[in-house]
C-alpha cells in the first residue's frame, strides 16, 4: 500500500487529518493507515459502515438514495465521505462502497465495482473503480484508489 504510505506523509506535512467511511473494505484502508508509526497525528478515527443502517445513521447518507440506487453508488460514496468527515471532525473524509465478491449483488451489479470518494469540505473527488481478482485483491485495490484520491484532492 505504497498510497497510504504517501498519504501519511502528505497529510503529516500539510497538519492535516483524515476520516475514513468504509463499507466493502471493513476497515482495511483504516489499518493500513494506522500501520503506519505516527499516524495518530493525521488519522482520529473512522466508521466501518457495512451495512444500510449505519450509512444511514451514523453518516447521515440519503435513505431515498439507498433505496433508489442501493449502498453500491456514486452519490452514496459521496456522502459517505462528506459524512464521515463531518461526524469525526476531520479536514478530509474518505468513502468506499463497493461490491468485493466473491458474489454480486441483487442488482447483478458485477463484483469488483467499487466506489471511492474523497472530501475536504469544499470538493468532492468521486471515482468509479473496475477492479479484478478475489475478494482480498478488490478490497486492497479499492483502499489503494481511495488513498489515491484523497492524496490527489490534497496535493491540488
Amino acid at each position: 500500500m505504497d498510497k497510504v504510505k504517501l498519504l501519511v506523509e502528505a497529510l503529516k506535512a500539510r497538519a492535516v487529518t483524515i476520516a475514513t467511511a468504509e463499507s466493502c473494505t471493513g476497515g482495511l484502508l483504516g489499518k493500513s493507515i494506522t500501520d503506519i508509526a505516527g499516524s495518530s497525528a493525521v488519522y482520529p478515527g473512522g466508521v466501518i459502515s457495512y451495512c444500510n443502517r449505519i450509512k444511514h445513521e451514523i453518516l447521515g447518507v440519503e435513505q431515498a438514495d439507498l433505496d433508489s440506487l442501493g449502498p453500491v453508488s456514486e452519490p452514496v460514496a459521496r456522502q459517505m465521505a462528506e459524512g464521515v468527515r463531518r461526524v469525526i471532525g476531520a479536514d478530509l473524509g474518505v468513502g468506499i462502497t463497493g461490491i468485493a465478491g466473491p458474489n454480486s449483488d441483487d442488482t447483478g451489479r458485477p463484483v469488483g465495482l467499487v466506489y471511492v470518494s474523497a472530501s475536504d469540505g469544499k470538493t468532492t473527488l468521486v471515482r468509479e473503480c473496475h477492479f479484478d481478482g478475489d475478494r482480498a485483491a478488490v478490497r486492497a485495490q479499492a483502499a489503494e484508489a481511495a488513498a489515491e484520491l484523497a492524496l490527489k484532492l490534497i496535493e491540488n
